[in-house]
């Protein structure tokens, strides 16, 4: 898919990742609309991005993706303000295993949510012209930690629903490719919050393991994540894949065994 003159919705898209995948965006001549409940942030990264971009190319929806109906409004305010919709970034995340819950809803229901959303606007099925999304998933999926038990199944989550939707996507001819993203340590604020009681509850005592792990392992920039990410958006041969980026391997796949009865 070329970029140029698409439309994308990225949520969580004020920030880290989801800002570094909004600047890319703009950079290949695509329409955004910015996702996300932080307000300051999201009005601070539009007033940035329209200086360096022009106005008219970005959109900025305060929005808390827990809440469907706010979820559901800001896809159409998309549609109506930019005419269609190419690109769907399921990127909004947190991390908080004191409150558990709330992490379950932003990590995996909203990323469920914003899909089904997503195919509303562009799946052949409705009669779309199709697209493409993109679930943001984490290392954390593969190499587990006893910091971040919630998190961890939240992000397995998102990686076995994206790939059951994208088979899903073939056998009822969406028009939509369906991929997972799923970076190690990226130096953004989430990255930041694991040390604090108030996020991490009872397992913040392992926060000296968690830094061994990023010490290990290294962190990765936000830049580089969003590189990743548009070869799933531009790359038509990518359906029901799972990226994975990391220092010491950099952008690649993981590989699962074909199914045997």
């Amino acid at each position: 898919m070329a970029v140029n003159g698409k439309v994308a919705l990225v949520t969580g898209g004020a920030q880290g990742i989801g800002r570094a995948v909004v600047r890319t965006l703009l950079q290949n001549s695509a329409k955004v609309t910015v996702v996300d409940m932080n307000k300051d942030s999201g009005e601070g990264s539009k007033t940035e991005l329209d200086k360096e971009f022009g106005e008219g190319n970005l959109a900025f929806i305060q929005c808390d993706v827990r809440d469907g109906a706010a979820l559901r409004d800001a896809f159409q305010k998309t549609v109506d303000k930019f005419g269609h919709l190419d690109i769907v970034i399921n990127n909004a995340g947190i991390n908080n295993e004191k409150n558990w819950e709330k992490m379950i809803e932003v990590n995996l229901t909203s990323v469920i949510k914003g899909t089904y959303l997503a195919l509303e606007h562009m799946s052949k099925e409705h009669g779309k012209q199709g697209g493409t999304i993109i679930n943001v998933s984490s290392m954390a999926a593969f190499l587990h930690s006893p910091h971040q038990p919630v998190y961890t199944a939240t992000k397995h989550g998102v990686i076995g629903f994206t790939r059951v939707m994208a088979d899903a996507s073939i056998r009822g001819d969406y028009g939509v490719r369906i991929n997972a993203l799923c970076p190690g340590f990226v130096d953004t604020p989430l990255l930041q919050s694991v040390e604090l009681e108030d996020n991490m509850g009872k397992f913040v005592k392992f926060k000296d393991d968690f830094k061994h792990s990023m010490n290990k392992f290294g962190v990765l920039q936000p830049s580089f994540i969003a590189e990743g990410m548009m070869r799933l958006v531009t790359d038509s041969g990518l359906n029901g894949a799972v990226m994975k980026i990391t220092c010491s391997k950099g952008i690649h796949f993981h590989t699962y065994e074909p199914m045997s009865v």
